[in-house]
C-alpha cells in the first residue's frame, strides 16, 4: 500500500472543511493520512476555525508507513507555515499512537482500512466531547467491511446518532451524544 494515492474526493474535503467551521471545531484527529492532501483542508479549516474562536487546537494526522509521512510532510511544507503549524503527525500503528496525548476531540475522521475503524474509535472514544462528529469514508461500497462499526455506531445504547450523507461511495456522519451518567 505504499504506492497507493489514497485521499478523500474533492466534494468530501470541501464538506469537511465547512462542516469544521461551522462547528467550530479545533481538535481534529485524521485516522489515515496517506499523502496528506486531506490533512490540508483539516489544517485550513482548523486553523481559521482557531482564528476566529482564539481557541487552542490541533490535527492530529496519524499514518502507518513512514515514506508516506514524509511524502505527506512535503506537501505541508508547500502549503506553507499556516497548514504545517496545524499538524501534530504521528507515525506508526495508530492503535497505539493515538492511545496518549490526546485533547478533547471535536472531529474523527476514519479513512483508513476497515478493519481498523472500530478499534480507532473505541481507542479514541474517550476523548470524543458530546456533539463530536465521526465522519467515515466509503460507508456504501465497503458496507461488508464495516459491518462492525455500522452496528456499533447504530446501536443507541452507544451513544451515536447517524446518517449516510449522499457521497459516492457513502460518507457516514455520526454525532456522539452519550446519555449522561446517573
Amino acid at each position: 500500500m505504499l504506492d497507493k494515492f489514497i485521499a478523500l474526493d474533492q466534494d468530501k474535503c470541501q464538506f469537511v472543511y465547512q462542516l469544521i467551521n461551522a462547528t467550530g471545531a479545533t481538535n481534529v484527529v485524521e485516522a489515515g493520512t496517506s499523502f496528506g492532501v486531506s490533512t490540508i483542508y483539516l489544517a485550513l479549516a482548523v486553523a481559521q476555525t482557531k482564528a476566529a474562536t482564539g481557541k487552542a487546537g490541533t490535527v492530529i494526522a496519524t499514518e502507518k508507513e513512514p515514506q508516506k509521512a514524509e511524502i505527506a510532510r512535503g506537501y505541508w511544507k508547500q502549503c506553507g507555515s499556516a497548514v504545517e503549524q496545524q499538524i501534530d503527525l504521528r507515525v506508526g500503528d495508530l492503535l497505539e499512537t493515538l492511545k496518549t496525548d490526546l485533547p478533547q476531540i471535536d472531529l474523527l475522521l476514519l479513512d483508513i482500512w476497515s478493519a481498523l475503524y472500530l478499534p480507532t474509535l473505541k481507542t479514541v472514544l474517550q476523548s470524543l466531547r458530546h456533539g463530536a462528529v465521526i465522519l467515515t469514508d466509503n460507508t456504501i461500497s465497503g458496507a461488508d467491511g464495516y459491518k462492525d462499526l455500522l452496528a456499533y455506531l447504530r446501536d443507541a445504547e452507544n451513544g451515536f446518532q447517524n446518517m449516510t450523507l449522499p457521497f459516492t461511495n457513502g460518507f457516514e456522519m455520526s454525532v456522539y451524544l452519550p446519555k449522561a451518567s446517573p
